[in-house]
């Protein structure tokens, strides 16, 4: 199981949904950076369950320990090491799954391939519990980039069968306004019109006991030039490794992505000109990545997040234990909508795998 990420910054992830803890170690981060613990978990609280409706019941702190890797606010250059308490947990609403699979999720994989050694409670390694680690790496990262002037934001860009569609983020230079009502709406949406047409959408599924999924858009401002390498290590093939890690996630695009196969040569080409004595694209249809390689526009990319897979609907699978085919009606507390509090991942893997690339081309000298 490959639970590690990264080059210059090693992150790993460990745990499972029910377990007593789950965390994750970051090394490689360079000392001296100002971590600000109370911004880390606002952050934090972005992504965390049973904060709305529109989420699980499920509620957890999802207040981080820090064990190793900070003092008196600052990183000290050794390892970064966190836990979070799990404490909300029903595990017998999962005992009947161990025998009748949940379509649409990684229970029968998972069973073929650790001949049912797996942990089923609350989908174990397999769930987005774990993106909450994730978030704590991420969210130190996002603070790291900020020291060198990067920033990064994300938002729901469509929800549901129906498309409901937000406004684009501004793929040139950073909106206040757009980031400020990403923050401020009922879900992290920059028009306010459609975080509540979606917010109904989500309420909706969950009344049919259904579920919907989404896209979401990520930003990065303030990227510089250079970053990343050709052919496998390039910038598109970071972000990603790490977004693919993310449960749910069945899609990655950069820039406008798909739809470039849909344009002419002349169309989706962003042209150059000078602007204070360096070439600059006048448009970013790359996503702010050409070969591989950051070209000093922001980078723009969308991850597909499917609808849950855990719904109160009677669904059909089968009985393992008996060989037989059978009705499975899925207990438990479950996201109608994984996309809203999937906003956040989106920002902390971006923030891991820049920073993952801007080390590897600086070094840690840079950061003193």
């Amino acid at each position: 199981m490959a639970s590690t990420y990264g080059n210059a910054l090693r992150f790993s992830i460990f745990g499972q949904s029910h377990s007593p803890a789950i965390g994750c170690s970051l090394d490689g981060v360079p000392a001296g950076i100002p971590v600000d613990l109370d911004r880390l978990q606002g952050f934090l609280a972005r992504r965390a369950p049973g904060r709305d409706e529109t989420s699980t019941a499920r509620r957890e702190a999802d207040a981080p320990e820090f064990i190793a890797g900070i003092t008196d606010g600052l990183t000290n250059g050794a390892p970064i090491a966190a836990i979070i308490r799990n404490g909300n947990t029903r595990s017998q609403d999962y005992d009947e799954l161990r025998r009748k699979p949940r379509p649409g999720h990684a229970d029968w994989p998972a069973q073929v391939k650790y001949r049912g050694h797996q942990d089923v409670a609350g989908g174990g390694h397999f769930s987005g519990r774990l993106t909450a680690p994730l978030c704590v790496a991420g969210g130190i990262a996002l603070q790291a980039l900020e020291t060198r002037g990067l920033r990064i934001a994300a938002h729901i860009a469509l929800l549901g069968p129906e498309g409901i569609a937000d406004t684009p983020l501004d793929p040139m230079k950073p909106n206040e306004v757009e980031l400020a009502a990403i923050l401020a709406n009922p879900l992290p949406c920059v028009s306010a019109a459609a975080a509540t047409r979606m917010r109904s959408r989500i309420m909706a599924a969950k009344g049919d006991l259904d579920s919907v999924g989404g896209v979401i858009e990520c930003v990065a401002y303030g990227v510089p030039a250079g970053l990343g390498d050709p052919m496998f290590d390039g910038i598109e093939n970071r972000i990603a490794r790490i977004a693919f890690g993310i449960p749910a996630v069945k899609g990655v695009e950069f820039g406008v992505g798909f739809a470039a196969a849909r344009l002419l040569g002349s169309q989706n080409n962003d042209p150059y000109r000078m602007e204070d004595a360096v070439p600059r694209p006048q448009s970013n249809n790359a996503g702010g990545i050409l070969g591989g390689i950051t070209d000093g526009l922001p980078v723009v990319w969308r991850m597909a997040v499917k609808p849950t897979p855990s719904i109160g609907k009677p669904q059909m699978s089968v009985d393992i234990e008996r060989g037989e085919d059978a009705e499975l009606v899925v207990r438990g507390r479950h996201d109608p909508c994984i996309v809203p509090r999937a906003v956040p991942v989106a920002e902390a893997a971006c923030a891991l795998a820049l920073l993952d690339a801007l080390l590897e081309s600086e070094g840690t000298a840079s950061w003193a």
